[in-house]
């Protein structure tokens, strides 16, 4: 599990393509690595990703089909900055909301409002998700934990802070970016929770 605050931005140093997967390598900020196990768990861009070493000569990683297909990883290139979070633990301080790393669906810029130290962005979202995405409500966006704004029947609004802008990589997205969403998993616990009531009531 996460908690969407970003602890820092990696650097895509080696990525070769295999036939069923991708071989990736970051290079992590300073002390990310710190009493990092093979095994452990790290958000990258939002998605879950198992550490094949320690990380002391970089980051190393199998993505596998399955990731590729749902996510925006496929899209990456050597010098690509991606978002690190190392996986929560029992003292870690929960400042965004939990998030298990596990992408819905990508979505895509439509549009960015820059402002003197602030950004506003519109992302476009697949119609069979919104019930799911409300204003006010939690989402990820690229492993960020951000509040969604307005929403309309194909989009949503994000309001992007300076620290935010700082510490992750929405600051490089550009129109017609493809960024990873994963939806707040009590929000769809608690619309499913309620469609099924009012379903049986139906019945």
């Amino acid at each position: 599990m996460f908690s969407g605050i970003v602890q820092g931005k990696g650097k895509v140093v080696d990525l070769k393509n295999k036939k069923d997967s991708i071989a990736l390598k970051i290079l992590p900020p300073k002390n990310f690595n710190k009493n990092l196990k093979k095994g452990a768990s790290i958000s990258v861009d939002g998605v879950c990703l198992t550490s094949l070493n320690d990380g002391k000569d970089g980051l190393s990683f199998d993505v596998i089909e399955e990731t590729i297909s749902r996510t925006n990883l496929n899209k990456l290139t050597l010098g690509s900055i991606v978002n690190l979070e190392r996986s929560i633990t029992p003292s870690t301080e929960i400042g965004g909301h939990l998030m298990s790393g596990h992408i819905h669906f990508t979505g895509k810029v439509k549009k960015i409002i820059n402002k003197e130290s602030t950004k506003d962005i519109v992302v476009s979202y697949p119609k069979k998700y919104c019930d799911f995405i409300i204003e006010k409500g939690y989402i990820g966006l690229n492993g960020c934990s951000l509040t969604i704004g307005k929403v309309n029947k194909e989009s949503f609004n994000l309001h992007l802070i300076p620290e935010t802008l700082s510490v992750t990589n929405l600051d490089m997205i550009s129109v017609g970016s493809s960024v990873n969403i994963e939806i707040d998993q009590n929000t769809m616990t608690i619309v499913e929770s309620v469609r099924n009531i009012l379903a049986a009531q139906k019945s």
